[in-house]
Formats: C-alpha cells, sequence, structure tokens
C-alpha cells in the first residue's frame, strides 16, 4: 500500500511538471515572439532609411568657419541664442550659448556659405524682432524675404513676409509673430547652362512653403535679384542671409540634392 501510494503522487507529480512545461512553452512560442516583432517594428519606424540631407547650419561650427562675409569681417553675426529685448522689442537680446546663427544688431554685413548646391530642398528656421528685415538668397542669388509682417496675413505685398523680391509677393501667407519661429522649405532647381557657359534654361523656385502654407509653385526666375553675391547666375550656389538690414537669427539649415530623391525612386 505503501509503495502504491508513493507512486501514484511521483506520477502526480511528473504529470503537473510536464503540464508546467506545455504552458511555459506555449507562452513563450506566443507572447515571447509577439514581444520581439513589437520591439523590431519600434526598430524599424525609427530607423526608416531615405536620403539624408545635408547640414549646413546647427550650431557646432562656432566660430563660422564655414561662412564668408560678403565685404570685410563677419559683421554682427555670431552662434549663439537670441530673444527680442523686453525694452526695445525691435532689438535682439543675445546669448553665446545656443545654437542659431545670428545677426545681432542691423546694418552689418551680408553672410554666405562656403557649402554650395545645385537642385535642392532647402530647410530652415528664421526669426526676427520686431519690424526687423532679412533676406534668403537661395543660391547667393534669388531673395525671399524675411520681414515681421505680423498682421498682414490677408493682403501681402511685393515686399513682406514669403515675397520673391521684385517678382511676385506670397499666397495666402501665415505670419508668426515677431520673437517667434518660422519654417522655410524651398523646392528650387537651378538654371541649366551648356558646355559653353550659355544659360539653356532659368531657375525655378518649385515650391515655396512658409508655416506650412504653400506661398509659390512653379515661379520661374528669368535672373537674380539685386543684392546677391555676385549677381551672377551659376550652376551652383550658396545660401546668403542678408545681415545689412535688421537683426535676425536663424536655425536648422539644411540641403537635400534633388539628386538623391531621384537615386531613391529609381
Amino acid at each position: 500500500m505503501r509503495r502504491s501510494s508513493i507512486l501514484k503522487q511521483l506520477c502526480a507529480i511528473v504529470t503537473v511538471l510536464l503540464a508546467v512545461s506545455i504552458v511555459a512553452t506555449a507562452e513563450k512560442k506566443c507572447c515571447g515572439s509577439a514581444g520581439v516583432e513589437a520591439e523590431e517594428g519600434k526598430l524599424g519606424k525609427a530607423g526608416e532609411k531615405g536620403p539624408k540631407p545635408d547640414v549646413v547650419f546647427d550650431g557646432k561650427d562656432r566660430e563660422l568657419k564655414q561662412w564668408k562675409g560678403k565685404g570685410k569681417g563677419l559683421g554682427h553675426w555670431m552662434v549663439g541664442s537670441a530673444k527680442p529685448d523686453s525694452e526695445k522689442p525691435n532689438t535682439f537680446t543675445v546669448s553665446k550659448e545656443g545654437k542659431e546663427l545670428v545677426n545681432a544688431k542691423g546694418h552689418g554685413v551680408d553672410l554666405y556659405s562656403k557649402y554650395v548646391h545645385g537642385d535642392a530642398i532647402i530647410k530652415l528656421e528664421v526669426m526676427v524682432p520686431k519690424g526687423s528685415n532679412s533676406g534668403i538668397y537661395v543660391h547667393g542669388e534669388y531673395e525671399i524675404q524675411v520681414l515681421d509682417s505680423y498682421g498682414r496675413e490677408k493682403n501681402p505685398g511685393a515686399g513682406d513676409m514669403g515675397a520673391v523680391y521684385g517678382a511676385a509677393p506670397p499666397k495666402k501667407p501665415k505670419y508668426k509673430k515677431p520673437g517667434e519661429w518660422s519654417t522655410y522649405e524651398i523646392h528650387f532647381v537651378a538654371p541649366k547652362f551648356d558646355n559653353e557657359g550659355k544659360k539653356t534654361a532659368n531657375a525655378k523656385l518649385v515650391k515655396v512653403i512658409l508655416n506650412g502654407a504653400i506661398i509659390h509653385k512653379d515661379l520661374e526666375m528669368k535672373g537674380p535679384t539685386p543684392g546677391g553675391v555676385d549677381g551672377k547666375e551659376k550652376a551652383k550656389g550658396p545660401i546668403l542671409f542678408q545681415g545689412n538690414h535688421g537683426p535676425v537669427s536663424y536655425r536648422n539649415i539644411t540641403v537635400l540634392p534633388m539628386e538623391r530623391l531621384k537615386t531613391k525612386t529609381e
């Protein structure tokens, strides 16, 4: 009787252990793999590959070695952090701590990049104090206006924020208050030249987006706008920021050459 009882107890224990093992295996196959798939999904989403833009300015070039002043020196341009002065809202208070490209005072010099590009998508952010004025010269020669135009959204003029100077006012722009950051996304096709240097196609602003609103589309540029690097059209050119008017700050400046998009889609 004792042996029989012991055998029955042993059989019961073995049965329980087998059941536990089966359940654990099932959970591992189900929940364990689901956990792996979820993690892979996170990794895949975060690590999605695509054409990477060139970083023209991210605040690391503290001495502005990759930039040139149009004239002597760099004027009032510096790397730091700017905000409108509380007592004089048309001026900046500037800290040396920061990653912005700041024209700290007005009536300085224009600044342009040593980096040059052809057909490209340019992205950047810009901020001005009250009443201030600057400009973004795409390719160093075609100016898109930067201005405190807050409140003039319904009837913007040829000199307001987002206007292509001397060519076209912006259509249905969204303006920010002085001291707030605006975003630009500029899709640009450079002028084309034959082997002898004769121009065969004009430059074109395929699309200009200001604060999420398309303000220009398929705007052909028959020639440079005034005040660029040298007034000469070319196959590749820099980005120039106007600094001879008022204080302005730029940040997060990137350029994506369009040829990388073509390679991605082929």
